[in-house]
């Protein structure tokens, strides 16, 4: 209800003045383009600035990308519009679910488990119960309870089939969607140090590293490279976290368990994987095989990402911009949040929204849920049934003051009568109550 009011505000607001500040016009705005050296001094395309809109609030327009030695390479890359996609928790969870259950292996029980004796029941009669019993004699084992699942050596109770549907279909279009938002979190930094990632000496984020990391091929030289872009504190986390399984899976060929490091995303792989691949932690995915278990481990957006140059320009041909839809995937268009800015607080107080709205009410009341009020303690309320309620109630009061006031004359007539006489007055004697003869 908040964005459909907010929608018709800025309807009523679209004739605003040229010179409006750059942050409304651009909320306002579908698009942007670049700012040239003939429409600088023009006011009138000051909201067409950049690409598309990006929430001022998250994104930024460009990101600098740094050689492996951690050093600023001074150039710059533009921000894809992917890492704008709106952030659906709950669609990314969803969907990972989908996902985990589509690498499950089938399991059963042996459909002879539990039957393979000869047993037959005994009926009526013997005042046993009615389960089949084992045939025989000359042992113990004869004359026991087969077959159900209350038997020792019977069946389980609705023993599991291998034909049980292990893996789920998931919508194409959901998929993706988790994907966009996985991806986006990657590069909200509140988000990456809720998920446990240690990035207070990273230079930014998301980080991007130009293309020579793709051709590092010895695993020395890649601690030296995640150490100079600051990212080795997240290392010594998962070495500081390797520890052994709680529980029966240390028997099951799952003893060690660790933390989860950054994932490094690459477009060509001229040793890179080899690199990398023995550092605890890291995970190594090609950009043009992303996969959401990778990127979001357990459901959890936010994963450190360390991105190549050439990696970071191929995501607006993956997913498209809002002008322009995917190249690599047909009919897929980048989902575009309701809101461009979400500061609605800086929005409602803008000067161009407020100048178009009606003054505001202070001391409004809501209209709350109807209460039945009672006449005979609510005097509002009982002069609505009778007007005259307000006299008879005056005259009630006066006629009590009237009252008491005589009384208080008769007592003070009596105390004087009794300081000239020298006797005092009589008490009233109190009633007893006569007992009943039996």
């Amino acid at each position: 209800m908040r964005i459909l009011a907010l929608s018709s505000i800025l309807l009523r607001a679209e004739n605003i003045k040229s010179s409006a500040p750059l942050f409304f016009r651009l909320c306002l705005s579908g698009e942007r383009q670049p700012l040239t050296d003939k429409n600088k001094t023009d006011p009138g395309n000051l909201g067409k600035s950049l690409d598309p809109v990006y929430p001022s609030a998250v994104c930024r327009p460009i990101v600098n990308v740094f050689k492996v030695d951690g050093a600023p390479s001074g150039m710059t890359i533009k921000m894809p519009a992917v890492f704008s996609a709106p952030l659906r928790s709950d669609l990314l969870n969803f969907v990972h679910d989908q996902m985990r259950k589509n690498s499950r292996q089938p399991y059963a029980v042996s459909a002879k488990a539990g039957h393979q004796t000869s047993a037959e029941s005994w009926g009526t009669g013997r005042a046993v119960a009615r389960i089949p019993r084992v045939r025989g004699g000359g042992t113990h084992r004869s004359g026991q309870g087969a077959f159900g699942n209350m038997c020792r050596g019977g069946h389980m109770f609705a023993p599991t089939k291998v034909w049980r549907r292990w893996h789920k279909r998931i919508n194409v279009q959901q998929r993706r969607y988790a994907m966009c938002s996985a991806i986006a979190a990657t590069g909200v930094p509140a988000l990456v140090m809720a998920r446990g990632h240690r990035i207070d000496r990273l230079p930014e984020v998301p980080l991007v590293i130009s293309d020579e990391i793709e051709s590092v091929k010895k695993t020395k030289e890649a601690v030296k490279v995640l150490k100079s872009v600051k990212a080795w504190s997240d290392i010594q986390k998962v070495y500081n976290s390797q520890r052994f399984r709680a529980g029966r899976g240390k028997m099951r060929n799952r003893r060690r368990i660790q933390k989860r490091g950054p994932i490094i995303i690459f477009r060509k792989d001229d040793g890179i994987t080899r690199a990398f691949r023995n550092i605890p932690g890291v995970t190594l995915i090609n950009v043009n095989v992303l996969n959401l278990l990778k990127l979001a481990p357990g459901g959890h957006m936010g994963r450190l990402a360390i991105w190549s140059a050439s990696a970071f320009r191929q995501l607006d041909k993956l997913y498209g911009t809002w002008k322009t839809p995917s190249l690599k995937k047909s009919g897929f268009h980048l989902p575009k949040p309701k809101m461009t800015n979400s500061d609605l607080g800086r929005l409602l107080h803008c000067r161009e929204v407020t100048s178009v709205l009606k003054p505001r009410r202070l001391h409004l009341q809501r209209p709350g849920p109807k209460v039945k009020k009672n006449p005979l303690k609510n005097i509002q309320a009982l002069l609505k049934l009778n007007p005259f309620a307000i006299g008879e109630k005056n005259m009630r009061i006066a006629r009590q003051r009237y009252v008491e006031k005589m009384k208080a004359k008769k007592r003070e007539e009596l105390k004087r009568k009794a300081e000239a006489t020298g006797v005092p007055p009589a008490k009233k004697a109190k009633k007893v109550k006569s007992e009943k003869s039996i």
